[in-house]
């Protein structure tokens, strides 16, 4: 078992910054993907569906995030799609650990985002950083009071994505413990 610390991931704002509607983000490339769980909401046989989801993915994030002191597990809605489709256009391995969510976007009886219970159930005690765009102080303060180890939650903005300092935040985080 190893003992690093977990980098639990979302995809979307994250990975890709899919609210940056109108900007063209530097090094980012266009992918159209068709997941199953986006599919089944659009109409048979619609343009939208023909011509896919239109996920911005930056091919150097996969390297960035590998070099990084951390163990990758997807912590996204697309779970396992996330190894099929997101993984090869950043570069990662595509067999990453992929937390199953059993309430998928349900709503939570405190206010939590529908993932934070099952996160810190997952992470099981082990140190983790969550990268997500939804995460609020609410989340922070359950996840402080409820895992053992150490945590940091790290919000993203949806409309940048991970940035140069997002990256130097979680070396020095994962250096720190």
């Amino acid at each position: 078992m190893s003992v690093r610390p977990l980098l639990l991931l979302d995809v979307d704002g994250p990975l890709n910054p899919y609210r940056a509607r109108f900007l063209r983000h530097r090094g980012y490339v266009t992918h159209r993907l068709r997941p199953a769980d986006w599919s089944a909401r659009q109409v048979p046989g619609s343009r939208r569906l023909r011509r896919g989801l239109r996920v911005r993915l930056h091919p150097a994030h996969g390297a960035r995030l590998l070099a990084l002191p951390y163990d990758l597990v997807w912590a996204t809605a697309w779970m396992h799609e996330a190894n099929d489709m997101i993984a090869p256009g950043l570069g990662l391995p595509e067999a990453l650990p992929v937390i199953e969510w059993t309430r998928l976007f349900a709503r939570d009886p405190d206010g939590l985002f529908w993932k934070t219970r099952q996160v810190v159930e997952w992470a099981d005690g082990r140190p983790f950083v969550w990268v997500d765009d939804l995460i609020t102080g609410l989340d922070v303060r359950h996840v402080a009071d409820s895992h053992p180890g150490p945590a940091l939650l790290l919000p993203v903005d949806p409309r940048r994505g991970l940035r140069e300092y997002d990256f130097a935040r979680l070396e020095r985080w994962a250096r720190s413990l």
